[in-house]
């Protein structure tokens, strides 16, 4: 029994950290079974396991609890102080997609479209298959009123994923608008 024990804690303390964001191995399958996925319902736990995998760091504790602090404090709607817990962690590790796509949605939330584009540039940069980033990159067009621009990052999500009946309707909207046609 002892032997079992050691192996274990010798295979745990030995093995290298797994790392559980844009380049964890299991993202490939994942957006396989999300483009493949006959329903939103069938989607939506496809999704949400990309977006927990997207969300951590996994090689850096600290990170991850920064991370946890930043969401927490986005969705207390406490922006700045979010935007400077991502500015911590981006300055820690710039290559943490995720980061910079909260990042991006906090800048936008605060107005600063300029500043989120350039956040959603560099996460696309990281994980072009974010469709988060692309859905959020169309909102921004559309408030500029950029209809192509929208039709373009909205397209580009649902290819990626084809199970967010938001978007479909804002593109149905979008090419209403193209056409002449009022909203």
């Amino acid at each position: 029994m002892l032997r079992l024990i050691l192996a274990a804690l010798f295979a745990i303390f030995l093995s290298p950290p797994v790392l559980a964001d844009q380049t964890d191995t299991r993202l490939d399958p994942l957006f396989a079974d999300l483009k493949s996925a006959a329903s939103a319902a069938e989607a939506r736990p496809i999704e949400r396991e990309i977006w927990a995998i997207w969300s951590q760091h996994g090689s850096d504790a600290e990170i991850d609890l920064r991370f946890q602090r930043g969401v927490f404090l986005m969705n207390a709607g406490r922006l700045e102080q979010a935007i400077g817990i991502f500015r911590t962690i981006l300055e820690v590790d710039p290559d943490f997609a995720e980061a910079w796509n909260k990042r991006a949605t906090l800048l936008y939330l605060t107005g600063d479209l300029a500043g989120s584009v350039r956040d959603i540039e560099r996460t696309l940069a990281l994980e072009p298959r974010h469709f988060g980033a692309l859905s959020g990159l169309g909102l921004i067009y559309e408030q500029i009123e950029s209809a192509d621009g929208a039709i373009k990052a909205f397209t580009a999500a649902l290819e990626i994923n084809p199970h967010m009946p938001w978007i479909v309707e804002r593109l149905d909207a979008l090419e209403e608008l193209k056409a002449g046609k009022p909203l």
